[in-house]
């Protein structure tokens, strides 16, 4: 498998780009999400069902489509970044991070010596199991993309310095654990959480980083493309179905 050389240099250059998020562990939503035309797709392994069992189906069937998949690992974890990595992601997004310190530490993960300290194996998905090592070593730190959460106050006062970090290449706001770490509660469109946003926004732009948001409401996604996000993941494989399963539902009980 060959990593796209060209995907990651889209979102740096702030380029629209439209993912969607997979929470059901499932390797059909993944195709069926990538072949309906999204830039990106994000395996949720924090939030959702997934694990080490089904992460390789789910890469196969992305595999299949043109969408580039990125995978949300649980934890800020070296061993974590290795495995979803060798398995054949394109991208990791990595949650909760609140300092430059721990934006670098994701960095580092991601990237063979001497630039990181991501465990070296030939012999796996993401080279070719071993036919293309060469290439993915020479080149795998100019194409992945390491997407770094920001979902806290610290990270909202450290956003300038974690925006900062060579390789932290988005900065993705995951609105709902940031609105309760503020204290309000889902309140996307309140004042405080804009002026947060736009934070956000501003120090992306200033390092030559994207931003980027998943919103689960449709009129979000115009107000914040306004603020400056590109990288826009906009609801989930769950959120789909259940919504469809409720429309289903409310027509069949009818009058």
């Amino acid at each position: 498998m060959k990593l796209p050389p060209e995907f990651r240099q889209r979102v740096l250059a702030r380029e629209w780009v439209c993912g969607t998020f997979l929470n059901l562990g499932s390797p059909v939503t993944v195709e069926v999400a990538g072949l309906a035309g999204f830039d990106w797709v994000l395996i949720d392994h924090e939030h959702g069902p997934g694990g080490e069992d089904t992460l390789l189906h789910q890469l196969h069937a992305a595999a299949a489509t043109p969408a580039f998949p990125i995978v949300r690992i649980a934890a800020n974890e070296t061993p974590r970044f290795k495995r979803v990595l060798d398995a054949g992601a394109f991208g990791v997004m990595v949650p909760l991070v609140s300092s430059a310190a721990e934006a670098r530490a994701a960095v580092a993960a991601t990237r063979y010596p001497p630039r990181g300290i991501r465990g070296v194996a030939k012999f796996h998905r993401s080279a070719g199991f071993g036919g293309d090592f060469e290439e993915y070593y020479a080149h795998a730190h100019e194409r992945l993309l390491t997407v770094i959460q920001i979902e806290t106050p610290d990270a909202l006062k450290n956003i300038d310095e974690i925006a900062a970090v060579d390789g932290a290449d988005v900065m993705f706001v995951g609105p709902t654990d940031l609105s309760y770490n503020m204290g309000i509660r889902d309140q996307l469109e309140s004042p405080r959480f804009v002026e947060a946003l736009q934070k956000v926004s501003d120090a992306a732009k200033k390092h030559g980083k994207a931003a980027g948001i998943l919103v689960h409401n449709n009129a979000l996604v115009p107000k914040c493309r306004d603020l400056g996000y590109t990288f826009m993941a906009l609801g989930s494989d769950g959120g789909a179905v259940r919504t469809g399963l409720l429309g289903f539902l409310a027509t069949l009980r009818a009058k």
